[in-house]
């Protein structure tokens, strides 16, 4: 089954079992379904409470929060997050503060979903990764999609949380198979972050921390340095961004000899900053050097395929970061 087939089928199961559920969004409806027909079929079988809008990602986000606040269950669909910034005062302002503002914690089942990432040609205003703007919002949880992890748990998850919940699917991901891997890894699941690795993970060389949307190119990476150096990695992709508690993720820390974080998103205030953070304050005193942070360049996105390639965060970025890393 593909990313996308998965994303579709855990939507529709929520709606199925959750009566006060909506998906709303732009060209949602069938027989469109979404600019990644990632609601295909939905719309005919919940034609009341699957959605079309017009052209207001403001105006469509503000309805989801208020049916939200008044105990529904609602899921946006943002067609590019590049314009989940039209949405931020919506996202930020109401739907996050309605959580704790009002003098009892109000529940707020809101899902923004957000299609993102480049490496599809579509140019600078499309193809963005602004999870970073999202990080640290009071009432606000962050998460991303991966191949490594079911959307119908993740989608609980949120669901469970009671707050609102920004979803960042890189798009890249959606004709990926789930869980498919190289047969030289293997695969567990610890808490809610996916860990892949060649042996005990935690004895690997090197850890690297990377979103769903990164993970390819952080595999390619590992299986490469492994080959030619026999530098052994293991890779954790979490679920939820933010709130995220690198404690619980210790064990797999803290005899690493280098750790790297891997975000396709330019440098400065992102979530790879404070993920080192907390790995430098639990992990200071027996750290062999500084956590390594790897981005994409700091550019706008270009839309020519062998410039696109030049700004976002490549595997052999990544490859070349672990070794500096270990000899540093």
């Amino acid at each position: 089954m593909r990313v996308a087939e998965n994303l579709n089928a855990a939507l529709g199961d929520l709606l199925e079992h959750d009566p006060k559920a909506y998906l709303i969004g732009e060209d949602v409806l069938d027989p469109y379904g979404g600019a990644f027909k990632i609601t295909r079929g939905l719309s005919t079988r919940y034609p009341g409470r699957v959605l079309g809008t017009p052209i207001s990602e403001s105006g469509l986000t503000g309805l989801a929060a208020g049916l939200a606040l008044c105990g529904d269950t609602a899921i946006v669909e943002i067609m590019f997050s590049d314009f989940a910034a039209l949405a931020f005062d919506q996202i930020i302002n109401f739907a996050a503060k309605s959580v704790s503002m009002y003098g009892s914690r109000v529940p707020m089942r809101l899902i923004v979903r957000c299609p993102t990432g480049g490496g599809r040609g579509y140019g600078p205003t499309h193809s963005q990764s602004l999870q970073k703007h999202f990080i640290g919002v009071p009432g606000l949880a962050v998460y991303e999609m991966s191949a490594l992890h079911d959307n119908h748990a993740v989608l609980a998850a949120m669901v469970a949380s009671a707050q609102p919940c920004v979803f960042f699917e890189d798009k890249v991901l959606y004709t990926r198979r789930m869980h498919a891997l190289d047969p030289l890894f293997n695969q567990d699941i610890l808490h809610d972050v996916a860990r892949v690795f060649i042996d005990d993970p935690a004895a690997a060389d090197c850890v690297i921390i990377a979103p769903g949307g990164v993970a390819d190119r952080a595999l390619a990476a590992m299986r490469q340095v492994f080959l030619d150096h026999e530098v052994t990695c293991c890779l954790l992709v979490p679920s939820r961004l933010y709130p995220f508690d690198v404690e619980r993720l210790l064990p797999t820390l803290q005899n690493a000899k280098a750790i790297l974080v891997a975000e396709e998103s330019t440098a400065g205030g992102t979530w790879g900053a404070e993920i080192a953070h907390q790995i430098h304050q639990h992990l200071w005193k027996t750290l062999l050097r500084p956590v390594t942070l790897v981005h994409s360049a700091d550019s706008v996105i270009p839309t020519a395929a062998h410039l696109e390639q030049q700004v976002l965060l490549q595997e052999s970025t990544i490859h070349t970061a672990i070794m500096e890393a270990l000899h540093a």
